[in-house]
């Protein structure tokens, strides 16, 4: 896997580059029975504005991705990798022994022909899906399930991965990569390594069209707009926004505002909170 920095030719090219992994298929087509429509929200939720910035981009289709893994010790072969539009890490094709085929969230190390076993039996490899109860301490994991039988939810991005710190009577400790530790039960599955494709975070865009291939529509600076449009507007030229703190265009908090609900049914399993920013 390589970061690929094309030339300077052209205004687009000039700061513009990708991640080439060279397990991951170029000429194979998406299965078709795993394909689902996917129909655009453009960032609406019952018609209103839920998140600005959103809307266009090019049509895609969803991979249905067994998150699960609910194949139980049944041995699957992945057949190969291949870039899902939908997600940043890589997916994989796996072909089980009893002719099923599923798409998985690939690892690391996982390539074509790799071999891949759910179930509380498997051996302790990178790739295979255990219970948390049957995985050494200090092992890093990935797609871990919040609640048994629900389907991996944690680390299921591009590079991410949680580290198994130790274990409880009936929970495993977790530490997140935001530094928080959270506990677990311990019946719960959990795959064994780091989502593929790490190197996500270095992608440069390169140029405002690929942004709106992506989905992603403009966004206009609080200090470029007018008054009437944003608090931090008006004003000849470069202004300072003059406020006792940056605001929303609502009028709200725009930083250090602390936005996460008191959960008291969640927050008991949180150990230690995340790391704060300096």
């Amino acid at each position: 896997m390589a970061v690929i920095t094309y030339h300077r030719n052209t205004a687009g090219r000039r700061n513009m580059s990708v991640v080439k992994s060279e397990s991951v298929s170029r000429d194979k087509k998406p299965l078709k029975n795993l394909l689902a429509s996917l129909n655009k929200k453009s960032g609406r939720a019952g018609g209103m504005i839920a998140m600005r910035h959103r809307g266009g981009g090019h049509k895609r289709r969803y991979r249905e991705i067994d998150f699960r893994q609910t194949k139980l010790d049944v041995e699957g072969k992945v057949i190969y990798l291949e870039k899902d539009p939908n997600r940043s890490g890589f997916i994989a094709l796996v072909s089980y022994k009893d002719g099923d085929k599923k798409y998985i969230l690939a690892t690391e190390t996982m390539k074509e022909g790799s071999v891949v076993v759910c179930g509380e039996k498997a051996p302790v490899a990178e790739g295979n899906r255990l219970p948390l109860k049957n995985i050494p301490s200090g092992y890093t994991v990935c797609n871990v399930e919040m609640f048994p039988g629900k389907g991996g939810q944690m680390a299921r991005s591009a590079g991410s991965g949680v580290q198994l710190m130790g274990f409880d009577v009936k929970y495993a400790q977790l530490k997140l990569p935001s530094g928080e530790t959270r506990l677990i039960n311990k019946e719960c599955y959990a795959t064994i390594g780091k989502i593929s494709n790490f190197e996500h975070g270095s992608i440069r865009v390169g140029k405002a069209g690929k942004k709106r291939h992506l989905g992603r529509r403009p966004k206009v600076r609080g200090t470029a707009m007018n008054p009437v449009d944003h608090p931090h507007g008006g004003g000849e030229g470069c202004q300072p926004i003059g406020l006792k703190y940056p605001k929303t265009p609502w009028g709200k908090h725009a930083l250090g505002k602390k936005t996460r609900k008191k959960h008291k049914a969640s927050s008991k399993f949180i150990l230690a909170r995340r790391n704060k920013k300096r």
